[in-house]
């Protein structure tokens, strides 16, 4: 099983550089650009399926990228992103110390009250794509966002502390990896 995984196109929020989160931002004309751009880049690809986070931005690049309509995708409330709680529409710059800390070093700090665990988006990483390996598919698009990404990574590149969290992923940069007698490997990066 080859699984194709991507951000979602820009939105303006990703443009003016404010912490976005669970806010259903749509994407914006660089957004619908990039996703059919790539889209173009994995023509050839048939998808068996196609997933996407419940957010809109998520499912119009999944369409975009697949040329699945939006019925057909498959949604699912795990690949949507990390909640930011009070941070949601806050500038990168003015995080504060803690949220700004945590950002950097999740791997050290814990999150400010109010914002999504480690250890909760490993969980619901982990169980979204043990699901999907138990399909048997040949192809698959995972379409989500910047933070659940870095779990699903994780995940993928069998990372002992259940994340990926360098380098940060850019909008409709697509990683493939290889599933195979449970095991996976890195394939390549789409951009």
């Amino acid at each position: 099983m080859k699984i194709y995984l991507t951000r979602h196109g820009q939105t303006n929020l990703n443009k003016e550089k404010l912490m976005q989160g669970s806010i259903d931002e749509p994407l914006n004309e660089t957004g619908i650009n990039q996703a059919k751009e790539t889209g173009l880049k994995v023509s050839k690809v048939k998808f068996d399926a196609v997933f996407a986070s419940p957010l809109g931005r998520a499912i119009d690049t999944a369409s975009l990228i697949s040329g699945v309509s939006k019925e057909n995708i498959i949604i699912d409330k795990r690949l949507i992103e990390v909640s930011f709680g009070p941070f949601e529409r806050r500038p990168y710059s003015r995080l504060g110390l803690h949220m700004t800390a945590f950002w950097l070093l999740p791997e050290v700090i814990k999150p400010p009250k109010g914002v999504e665990t480690i250890s909760s988006m490993v969980k619901r990483s982990s169980e979204f794509l043990k699901e999907v390996e138990s399909k048997g598919y040949e192809n698959v698009l995972i379409v989500c966002h910047g933070g659940i990404i870095r779990a699903l990574r994780g995940y993928l590149e069998e990372r002992k502390n259940g994340i990926k969290w360098r380098p940060k992923p850019k909008n409709c940069e697509i990683r493939v990896y290889e599933y195979e007698n449970g095991r996976h490997k890195f394939l390549e990066s789409i951009k």
